[in-house]
């Protein structure tokens, strides 16, 4: 049984679907039990896989994400934390403030010896259901290259573990493919890269994110966040230029109906939800991200992807990589 402590407070639609995922989760998965915790009235359902824990406190978006859980103890997000440093859960999930995940993570969880820097690793659509590796996602605003080191042998271990991909690519991302251009920053991680024993493909120009050529592709967290926010926003223009142009004219209309099933996975492809949430990789316990936005779908998924990570003993796996390399 995979025990997950989940934090009900957290995200744009908490609690009400916080509690709802939790719920089509122990639904669909038998071999997991959740602590949902949360304040009072949180948490309407009964299940027996299910306890709900009490706390007095939340941690809302706008709070100092340090002061917050420094000050918050009771809060359901330093209390779900707490859960993983006790060994009474495998994983905490939260859909709430990231930088108090983080802070929660670094301070309660801890960090894995030998991690300098913690990263928010997230698996992006490509074409060909392949889905590409992209870390940092915002945990670091600024980095140094020995930071993109371990960020690429992590993703390396978890895309080996979870994915089930022997040797992945790791590709650094640039604004260019030649070894010439680029920051003083990837210059420096790209020797390193070329000179360690990962599966170095070289930059990666982002134009390339949805082509499923790499498997993995590091960055700093500040360019890493750029690039996620483009992708949804430019995802969602695109689905809804296509919606517009379906209900322009009659004959459209009726083409719409014959490619329906094909629209609709095209649209599940860029969906967040169907992906659940980004692992933060270098911590010592799995810590779950999810969407600030998830909805009931979204945090089955997050729950189905801690599940996995679970499984995978991948947090073993990386500790053993990074011992290697210290």
């Amino acid at each position: 049984m995979k025990t997950i402590a989940v934090d009900l407070m957290g995200g744009d639609n908490a609690p009400e679907s916080i509690a709802n995922g939790v719920i089509e989760a122990v639904n669909e998965y038998d071999d997991i039990k959740i602590l949902a915790y949360g304040l009072k009235g949180s948490f309407p359902h009964q299940h027996e896989r299910v306890e709900f824990i009490e706390v007095s406190e939340s941690i809302n978006s706008d709070d100092d994400p340090v002061k917050s859980v420094r000050r918050k103890k009771d809060s359901s997000l330093v209390r779900a934390a707490k859960a993983v440093k006790d060994k009474e859960a495998l994983a905490v999930l939260s859909a709430g403030n990231t930088g108090a995940l983080l802070t929660a993570g670094l301070f309660v969880v801890g960090r894995i010896k030998g991690i300098e820097r913690p990263a928010i690793a997230s698996m992006i659509p490509t074409t060909g259901d392949k889905g590409l590796m992209l870390l940092d996602m915002g945990a670091n605003s600024e980095n140094k290259p020995n930071h993109l080191l371990q960020f690429a042998q992590m993703a390396t271990v978890y895309v080996e573990a979870v994915e089930g991909r022997k040797n992945p690519t790791v590709g650094l991302v640039n604004n260019g493919s030649e070894e010439i251009k680029g920051t003083t920053l990837t210059k420096e991680t790209y020797q390193l890269l070329k000179d360690s024993d990962l599966n170095f493909q070289g930059y990666f120009e982002t134009r390339d994110v949805l082509s499923g050529k790499y498997d993995i592709a590091v960055t700093d967290g500040f360019t890493g966040n750029i690039i996620l926010k483009t992708i949804e926003g430019t995802s969602m223009s695109l689905l809804s230029e296509v919606k517009n142009v379906f209900l322009k004219r009659a004959v459209n209309k009726v083409a719409a109906l014959v490619l329906k099933k094909d629209v609709e996975g095209l649209k599940d492809m860029m969906d967040y939800r169907q992906f659940g949430g980004a692992p933060l990789l270098g911590l010592d316990g799995i810590v779950l991200k999810a969407h600030g936005s998830s909805d009931s779908l979204a945090i089955k998924n997050a729950i189905r992807v801690t599940r996995s990570l679970a499984e995978s003993n991948a947090i073993e796996k990386i500790k053993e990589r990074i011992k290697d390399n210290v």
